[in-house]
């Protein structure tokens, strides 16, 4: 069973809904959740906010958050989150962003990664640096962002 899996059988013994906000992913990580079958029963949808004025109109990230620190940044990450959660009437909300390469963008180096999540009680943001090229910086964000969501709602 992969994460995803693993994710959304959780979710739903739990009687939960999940909602995304994807950054760097692009919307790979709602690809990867709605590849599993049934995940229409807990994942609400996503935001793809991939520009930076998205991540304020779509996704509710304050403006002065933003101007401040820019979008690769934890409180982002959790900004995104809420947002995600809020804004699709979840119960979970999950946030990717970053610096997916192949090279640094506003300061950041190719591979630094922020995962945001909001949920019941809950509200974080976990820093990652992954290596490897674009693809595998994606592809380990959205495998980050599950493990993260997994802690969260498996015993």
């Amino acid at each position: 069973m992969s994460t995803a899996d693993h994710v959304l059988a959780a979710l739903r013994r739990r009687g939960e809904t999940l909602a995304v906000a994807e950054s760097l992913t692009g919307g790979l990580l709602a690809a990867t959740l709605v590849a599993v079958p049934g995940a229409s029963t807990v994942f609400r949808g996503g935001l793809v906010v991939y520009a930076t004025d998205l991540k304020v109109t779509l996704a509710g990230v304050p403006a002065d958050l933003l101007a401040e620190r820019g979008p690769v940044d934890g409180d982002v990450a959790a900004a995104l989150a809420a947002g995600a959660r809020d804004r699709c009437g979840a119960d979970w909300g999950l946030a990717t962003t970053g610096v997916a390469g192949p090279g640094a963008a506003d300061g950041h180096p190719a591979g630094e990664v922020w995962i945001g999540l909001a949920g019941p009680g809950t509200a974080t943001a976990v820093r990652h640096r992954f290596g490897g090229d674009r693809a595998a910086v994606r592809g380990a964000s959205v495998a980050a962002a599950l493990e993260l969501l997994a802690g969260a709602v498996t015993p």
